[in-house]
């Protein structure tokens, strides 16, 4: 019986195992082949199984991909949670446990509607069911498109489909060469090797490509203020005008910027509480032909609670107002962070339910980008910035720069931060724009419009990155026209499949 049971246990171990190995695909370890190496290896776990076996062997996979992968969450959750250790634990396997769900399901489908070891099941089906359930992933309850495997890539030749296809052409790639991979390991049949090699040559060739062209005319200076502000004191009345001098110093020595940039919520305080401050800030920076970018929380007259971004000085809205149209407020909200799910069922049961600044309202999903200093900027707040149809959709003809604000002081010296910047990466890649990312404590770095980054201050530290930025003429396709062809080509595939099946 022993036996029994370690046998059957073999292929969800040994998958817990590959799906852990996978996070070093990603920043900051980028060791990038790993991504077509770990699911081939699945797929070659779930060969012959049934599909109720292949479901739990896709949710070991995914079990050791996120405890790994995102085991930053549980740094925010146990510092700032006020819950006892073993309540914090089970929140975090909770969380692990439903991110699996999708790549079971991916495994489980795979086996239960294709069963045969043939060219169809590797090379056409395969990806587009892994494409399924990270769309899947990526929009459930607001979605978490985190890990994407495509995101492993900003480092490998593959990065050249982005501006063609996105993240999601990127994953594709990435399953087609680890199902060519598994069925010539398979069979034999060693020629399909060459599917991977003409892409990965393909890749190589792509980087002579020239989507969009740099605008030298348009060279921006700007000052990106890293304040870091410990969060366990961000939110107390008594830091709140040291927190605010603090930037506000530093501001000073940097005026001759033509864009200064402050991160989410750097004002720890609700805009109505300073307008007189911000007037003042307004009018230095004007004085100074200077324009202030910064995050700050807001309280509409319907008595909602945003998390906006502000601009004063050099701007096209003239003096300094207290106008919540004349904001960018965040649309996509991370959940128990800035809303609670059901919350008047968990808001009792602990402080975590209850973390500061965790009642906000949405925005809408496009909003006019941002003017400072007749520069046009399409805004991400923290979070948002992984997911990329919206920023797309908010990236127009007049953008110069995409410019994302985020707080990671969250989530410590942990690989979440890095991660982070990685995605941001792939946004400049995918849509020919430079990145302008501005945080508390890091990662605070430019990226030109090919995703490199051009510019960065060290993590942990109070500083300013001084850079000149230079924007792009031109779209990109992915810019252009989005998911669209991979829906389609999705929708055909799945009617081939289920036609040649048999």
């Amino acid at each position: 019986m022993i036996n029994t049971l370690f046998h059957r246990l073999k292929r969800p171990l040994a998958a817990v195992f590959v799906g852990a190995i996978t996070t070093l695909a990603f920043a900051p370890y980028q060791l990038w082949p790993l991504a077509i190496a770990t699911p081939a290896l699945l797929l070659l776990l779930i060969h012959n199984q049934s599909a109720k076996r292949a479901l739990w062997i896709g949710y070991a996979w995914g079990i050791g991909q996120f405890a790994t992968g995102i085991s930053w969450v549980h740094i925010s959750i146990d510092n700032f949670g006020g819950m006892p250790k073993i309540a914090s634990v089970f929140l975090m396997t909770m969380l692990i446990g439903y991110l699996a769900i999708y790549s079971a399901l991916f495994c489980w489908s795979l086996n239960r509607f294709f069963p045969q070891s043939n060219r169809v099941r590797f090379l056409l089906i395969a990806p587009v069911l892994w494409l399924i359930t990270d769309w899947l992933r990526g929009w459930v309850m607001t979605g978490f498109p985190w890990l994407w495997l495509g995101y492993s890539q900003i480092e490998s030749p593959l990065a050249n489909f982005a501006p063609l296809g996105g993240v999601e052409l990127l994953t594709f790639l990435l399953i087609l060469s680890a199902g060519a991979f598994t069925y010539a390991a398979l069979h034999r049949q060693w020629l399909h090797l060459l599917i991977p090699v003409v892409i990965f040559s393909a890749g190589y060739g792509l980087n002579a490509a020239s989507w969009v062209t740099p605008n030298p005319e348009s060279t921006t200076k700007v000052a990106l203020i890293q304040g870091n502000i410990a969060q366990e004191l961000k939110w107390l009345p008594s830091q709140r005008w040291p927190t605010i001098m603090k930037y506000t110093d530093l501001t000073r020595e940097n005026w001759d910027a033509d864009i200064i940039i402050w991160p989410e919520a750097a004002i720890p305080a609700f805009e109505f509480e300073i307008s007189a401050f911000l007037r003042n800030l307004d009018s230095a920076a004007k004085l100074n032909h200077s324009a202030v970018i910064t995050g700050v929380v807001n309280q509409g007259e319907d008595r909602k609670f945003y998390n906006s971004i502000l601009t004063v000085g050099d701007t096209a809205y003239g003096d300094y107002s207290y106008d919540m149209n004349q904001r960018y407020h965040k649309h996509h909200l991370l959940p128990f962070g800035e809303f609670v799910p059901f919350e008047t069922i968990l808001r009792p049961l602990a402080p975590f339910f209850n973390l500061p600044m965790s009642s906000f309202s949405r925005g809408d999903f496009v909003q006019p980008n941002i003017d400072a200093n007749g520069k046009q900027m399409a805004p991400a707040l923290c979070y948002e910035i992984i997911f990329n149809e919206q920023v797309r959709q908010n990236v127009n003809d007049e953008t110069d720069f995409i410019l994302t604000l985020s707080n990671d002081a969250w989530f410590g010296s942990s690989i979440g931060p890095l991660q982070h910047m990685e995605i941001a990466r792939m946004r400049a890649l995918e849509l020919g724009k430079p990145v302008i990312r501005s945080t508390n404590n890091g990662v605070t770095a430019v990226t030109d419009y090919q995703g490199n980054v051009v510019a960065q201050i060290p993590q942990f530290e109070t500083g300013v990155l001084r850079t000149e930025i230079v924007s792009t003429i031109g779209q990109t396709p992915y810019r252009q026209v989005g998911t669209w062809p991979l829906y389609i080509w999705v929708a055909l595939s799945l009617v081939i499949g289920f036609r040649l099946r048999d």
